[in-house]
């Protein structure tokens, strides 16, 4: 077993490595920026090191200054999280040249799954399906039309080298092709420095599923199952689950067996995710593979009893895997990424202290945060606080449990993703399971509508009216019960989180002091 890891990260996922190392005996170091001084993953850690100012270019995203660090406190090994140098092929090959242990796959499996267009190389070679497309970069209007004719109306552009929707341009039509290729390459050279785009079929109305694999270094490769991601703003995942509701035991099967064959064929070991497109037809398309731990992880944690970081740490180790190659999901888990944005008001950035925080409890609900009462949330990383993970024994009970889990949860001092998660939690589409990668952008508008009843909007017109009188006498806000009558909110108190309030509030241009 490693004796020493350095965590090359911040927020929830570094103090998920740090609890991992705990349970494995293994003593943990923290990297830290000057805006992440008094995180609670520094603190719980047994060691940690300040690596730069805020920037996450002049910090996290430093591999010399991490490597450095690890060298300095005889660190054996680096575990790189999720995002910033995770799934980047040179650091990871830097760790073990300079005689460390890099807590992930191979650097050379890195490398021949980072490019989507090698990937699909690979895929191809080894029987995975992928959707039809290209396997070459464009090189121009001229060929990216004839591929359009092709295969058909509409077409998807896709950034080589891309992630997150950057990159990416859906043409429906053939007067279309000029002007999204010129800006998908545009997009591309700024986001990645590769202006490398390639063409394929766009499927209209799939699910993005995505298949958990872990592979030891003595040939062991499995699947844990699926993961259903197809709540996604802006190709950005926001809730996930397992198993999925759109997936049999036989297609399961299927899509595992295709992502193991895909990662032994890269040269894989240690976490990894292979994404699928699946079709309303039931086939499914393989898009890529994450050389990392998912942000998701913990829903499937939940239904395999499999603890992933854990293993990863194992298999770094030189550990085999012990993990039954077939597990068969035992309940349903769902996650809420809850992030400080203000949906309601086109999902702005949301920043500030964190004056009061509580957390959910009960049974089968678990908290990964990497901020508490007393964080300040600033601009200068991703706006994602924490993960509200809940398992049950079915799919109506694990979306019911998580209700009442967002209900619990009060974060008072910023903007949080709480009432937009709780409205979800609440669609009857979503409650059916009726999802594909396009369904919230349907119905965020739905989502996000206030309707108050009269008795609601009588009540919040009087509590407009006494903050109005508050702020003018510059005295603390004012807000009124359940029942209309004024009491004074304190400093300990949670602030109502009616998004009727809210709504009267932002129109109104008023804030609770």
């Amino acid at each position: 077993m490693l004796k020493k890891v350095l965590i090359a990260n911040r927020g929830e996922i570094a103090l998920r490595v740090v609890r991992a190392c705990k349970e494995l005996g293994v003593l943990s170091v923290a990297v830290y920026s000057d805006a992440d001084a008094h995180a609670p993953h520094v603190r719980e850690a047994d060691e940690a090191v300040r690596i730069g100012p805020p920037p996450s270019s002049e910090s996290y995203l430093l591999g010399n200054l991490i490597i450095d660090a690890a060298k300095r406190v005889g660190a054996d090994a680096i575990h790189p999280g999720y995002g910033f140098l995770s799934e980047r092929d040179w650091f990871a090959r830097a760790v073990r040249e300079a005689g460390l242990i890099w807590i992930g796959p191979p650097a050379e499996a890195i490398a021949a799954v980072g490019s989507k267009t090698a990937a699909r190389t690979l895929a191809v070679a080894h029987d995975v399906p992928v959707v039809p497309g290209t396997t070459e970069a464009l090189r121009d209007a001229t060929e990216a039309t004839a591929i359009a004719k092709k295969f058909g109306y509409p077409v998807l552009l896709k950034a080589a080298a891309g992630g997150g929707g950057k990159g990416m341009r859906v043409v429906r039509a053939e007067n279309e092709i000029a002007g999204a290729l010129d800006a998908a390459k545009r997009e591309a050279k700024n986001a990645f420095g590769d202006d490398a785009v390639y063409v394929e079929k766009y499927i209209e109305g799939p699910r993005h599923v995505e298949i958990q694999v872990l592979g030891d270094q003595h040939g062991t490769m499995i699947s844990l199952g699926e993961r259903e991601c197809s709540v996604q703003r802006r190709h950005q995942k926001m809730i996930e689950e397992a198993p999925s509701p759109a997936v049999s035991p036989e297609l399961r099967k299927q899509m595992g067996e295709a992502a193991v064959r895909f990662a032994k064929a890269a040269g894989y070991t240690n976490a990894g995710t292979c994404e699928f497109l699946l079709a309303r037809d039931g086939s499914f398309y393989f898009l890529e593979m994450n050389t990392r731990i998912q942000v998701e992880h913990p829903v499937t944690e939940y239904v395999t009893g499999v603890d992933l970081v854990q293993w990863q740490i194992r298999i770094a180790s030189g550990e085999k895997l012990t993990v039954p190659a077939h597990i068969v999901p035992n309940g349903w888990a769902i996650e809420c990424r809850i992030t400080s944005e203000d949906a309601a008001n086109g999902f702005l950035p949301s920043t500030g202290r964190i004056n009061y925080l509580h957390v959910p409890g009960g049974p089968g609900v678990r908290w990964d945060a990497g901020v508490e009462a007393g964080s300040e949330v600033g601009l200068f990383y991703d706006p994602m606080l924490a993960k509200l993970i809940v398992w049950a024994a079915t799919r109506e009970q694990a979306v019911e449990r998580m209700h009442r889990a967002l209900l619990e949860l009060t974060v008072d001092g910023i903007e949080t993703s709480r009432e937009f998660h709780l409205r979800v939690m609440e669609d009857s589409e979503f409650r059916a399971g009726a999802i594909d990668i396009q369904w919230l952008e349907r119905r965020l508008p739905s989502l996000l509508s206030v309707d108050a009843t009269p008795d609601e909007l009588r009540t919040a017109a009087i509590a407009s009216a006494l903050i109005a009188d508050a702020e003018r006498r510059g005295r603390s806000a004012v807000w009124t019960g359940a029942t209309g009558g004024a009491v004074k909110r304190t400093a300990a108190e949670p602030a109502p989180q009616s998004s009727a309030w809210a709504q009267l509030a932002r129109t109104e241009g008023l804030r609770d002091r």
